[in-house]
C-alpha cells in the first residue's frame, strides 16, 4: 500500500503563478465573450443585408494578421492560426444560423 505524503505548504511561487494564469484565462474569456457580442451583431446585420455569413478574403487577411501578431508576442503562429480558425468558424456557424432565421 502506498504510503501518503502529508500535505505540503503550499508554494507561494507556484500560486503566485496559478493566480495569474487564473486572471489570464477569466479575461480571455470576458474577451471572447465580447467579440461574440459583435460578431453576433455583424451577423443579424449580414443577414437583415442578404450577405454572405462569410467572407474568405477578410478571413484570411486576419489570419495572417494574426499569424504576425503571434510571431511578434513570441508565440507559436501556428497555435495562433488553429485558435483563430476555430473562432472564426464558430462565427460562420453564428451567421449560418441567422441568416436562416435561427
Amino acid at each position: 500500500m502506498a504510503q501518503d505524503n502529508p500535505p505540503s505548504a503550499p508554494d507561494p511561487i507556484l500560486a503566485g503563478y496559478r493566480a495569474s494564469i487564473d486572471n489570464i484565462d477569466a479575461a480571455l474569456i470576458h474577451m471572447l465573450a465580447e467579440r461574440f457580442r459583435i460578431t453576433k451583431a455583424v451577423g443579424t446585420y449580414k443577414a437583415e443585408h442578404a450577405l454572405p455569413p462569410s467572407d474568405p478574403g477578410r478571413e484570411e487577411r486576419q489570419i495572417a494578421r494574426l499569424r504576425k501578431l503571434a510571431e511578434d508576442a513570441q508565440l507559436d503562429p501556428d497555435f495562433g492560426e488553429k485558435f483563430i480558425r476555430f473562432v472564426i468558424e464558430e462565427v460562420i456557424r453564428h451567421h449560418e444560423r441567422a441568416k436562416n432565421g435561427q
